[in-house]
């Protein structure tokens, strides 16, 4: 109903209205990129908090396998998703405080630290020399375009499970050739000039049963200010305007919890 009266009253709004709206584009409505949060986008799973309607996370309507904006609740059904630019990937290497001796994010490590590579497999994860839990994360930074055009930034981390797709992703980019219809050059396109398809797909393994990413190419950018836009948004994450916040880092789909145990490893 609240959507209905919405379309409503988007509907009679006057031209005169929309001019003087549109004339006033953007007063009051900058920030500084350090006061922001990046969304991100996450696969719902069975014991996420956000299928749960006691859960203070609880997202209405969403189910198991529904990827949802852990900001603004938006959510996308498994077998529809979203479309979005890649614009930029960086690999994260989180500390956490193992939930058997009190759980707890303890920050990022530097990539080049030497505890990383002292990590050793224990079952599905990886202890670092102090006994903590060494998560690796890839996040992508993307622009979600919906049906009109219309964009929002995310970040999309991928780890765990979603690793090895997010290595068959990153493979399909670098793999991409363009022939220029005039010169004949071939290259590979910059990486926020193609469009992809997210969905989620059921898997299982030994662990038991959860949701995982499915990507597919859907073809190049057609617009040029959506090209423009995408590769500010690079510019900008380049520069270290942009960033994923840290406490977004450390909860995921599990809703605020260090750890989402709902995914098996």
């Amino acid at each position: 109903m609240a959507n209905a009266v919405t379309k409503a009253k988007e509907t009679a709004v006057s031209t005169d209205l929309m001019d003087d709206i549109f004339g006033m584009a953007g007063e009051g409505a900058s920030f500084d990129a350090s006061e922001m949060q990046i969304p991100f986008v996450r696969i719902a799973q069975s014991l996420s908090p956000q299928i749960k309607k006691s859960k203070p996370e609880y997202i209405e309507g969403l189910a198991a396998g529904d990827a949802f904006n852990n900001v603004t609740g938006q959510m996308w059904a498994a077998d529809k998703g979203f479309v979005a630019i890649p614009c930029y990937q960086t690999t994260k290497y989180l500390e956490f405080v193992p939930r058997e001796s009190g759980g707890g994010f303890r920050g990022e490590l530097n990539p080049n630290d030497p505890m990383i590579q002292r990590a050793t497999r224990n079952g599905g994860k990886e202890i670092l020399p102090n006994g903590n839990e060494l998560v690796k994360s890839d996040q992508h930074f993307c622009l979600i375009v919906d049906d009109e055009g219309m964009t929002q930034p995310v970040v999309i981390d991928m780890k765990s499970t979603q690793l090895k797709v997010s290595r068959r992703w990153k493979t399909q980019i670098q793999m991409q050739k363009m022939k220029h219809p005039t010169t004949g050059q071939i290259i590979t396109p910059p990486v926020f000039a193609t469009l992809w398809h997210f969905t989620t797909t059921e898997e299982t393994n030994d662990k038991g049963d959860f949701s995982n990413w499915s990507v597919q190419r859907v073809g190049t950018v057609e617009d040029r200010n959506l090209l423009l836009e995408a590769k500010a948004f690079r510019d900008g994450i380049v520069r270290g305007e942009v960033k994923a916040q840290a406490e977004s880092m450390a909860q995921d789909s599990s809703g605020g919890r260090d750890r989402d145990d709902s995914i098996p490893f």
